[in-house]
């Protein structure tokens, strides 16, 4: 039997996000379905975690085990010749039986990009949220500081979200002008069901001024999703990154 690692790289809009869900196209049930013809048999992947609908991926990993091997290139230009034009396996990897795509990640980085003009931007559409009204970057900034670190989360997860436990680690929540957009960049140990959107909407109410930082903190502390802003939608936001062991992916690579 053979573990295999892919990278995948994926435009979301037309997806009801990464995982498997019944009568709905996702982005693991198309690659699956191309696997399958390559292995000549069914196939599961194991993500390294779930992006929800219209979320992108620059770099989401995935293990599946095959008992019919096949060289690595035709688990990435074998199938890739299967794949959709928005779906693409980036690399491949043999690994030990012991890997796991999800339990041995170490951390995970996501970018949300914001549109700040008050013109839309057919270009820009599909990857940004267009907020028409300045911010105040500083201000965000200042409010980004406080949520860095180590904390209790529950006033930043969906309603929906089952994770047994909400403490989450952020090693940086960095924002960047980059006109016309700005760019947030969040890296941590992992995240709760639509976290990252509930930040970048919470940031977005300190930028407008409807929200001061300070209050950002309160909100943090008190673990009351209704006090939190609203979730940004979900074309703004991208998987950017999930990163391992130095070990861990040191396997035959594609």
């Amino acid at each position: 039997m053979a573990r295999i690692v892919l990278q995948l790289e994926y435009e979301g809009t037309a997806y009801q996000g990464w995982q498997l869900q019944a009568g709905d196209r996702t982005v693991q049930y198309v690659v699956e379905q191309a696997l399958a013809q390559i292995c000549g048999h069914p196939v599961r992947l194991h993500g390294s975690g779930r992006t929800d609908a219209g979320v992108h991926a620059r770099g989401l990993h995935a293990h599946f085990d095959t008992h019919r091997p096949r060289p690595l290139k035709a688990y990435r230009e074998g199938v890739n010749a299967l794949l959709p034009p928005d779906i693409v396996v980036r690399q491949v990897w043999q690994v030990p039986q012991t890997f796991h795509a999800r339990f041995d990640a170490r951390g995970k980085w996501y970018r949300y990009r914001l549109l700040l003009s008050s013109h839309r931007s057919p270009l820009l559409s599909r990857y940004s949220w267009q907020v028409a009204a300045s911010l105040d970057v500083a201000a965000m900034r200042q409010a980004a500081a406080l949520l860095e670190g180590r904390h209790d989360f529950a006033a930043f997860r969906s309603s929906s979200c089952v994770a047994r436990t909400t403490e989450r680690e952020i090693f940086s929540l960095i924002l960047t002008e980059q006109a016309p957009e700005l760019l947030i960049d969040v890296r941590g140990s992992g995240f709760l069901k639509n976290m990252v959107r509930i930040l970048v909407g919470t940031l977005v109410d300190v930028g407008r001024g409807r929200l001061t930082p300070e209050q950002v903190g309160t909100i943090l502390a008190g673990l009351n999703r209704q006090l939190a802003g609203r979730t940004a939608p979900p074309q703004g936001l991208c998987l950017m990154e999930v990163w391992y062991e130095k070990t861990a992916l040191d396997g035959e690579m594609s």
